[in-house]
């Protein structure tokens, strides 16, 4: 089990990559980006980036308006 931070909001996950973290959690509706320890990581890697302690994630929303 790892303990990390996702949006602020320390957790702790039994998954192994960023993909089924995400999904779980309901933030990869819509378009999204994400950011692990302050460096982007493209969509295509998500569902090979393996979860690792500490790990402070960020998940934004693309929110459309004009």
């Amino acid at each position: 089990m790892s303990t990390v931070t996702v949006n602020g909001k320390v957790m702790q996950t039994t998954h192994q990559t960023l993909e089924l973290l995400i999904n779980e959690l309901a933030l990869s509706q819509g378009r999204f980006a994400v950011e692990v320890d302050g460096e982007l990581v493209p969509k295509s890697q998500l569902n090979q980036f393996a979860i690792q302690d500490g790990m402070i994630i960020e998940v934004v929303q693309a929110v459309g308006g004009g």
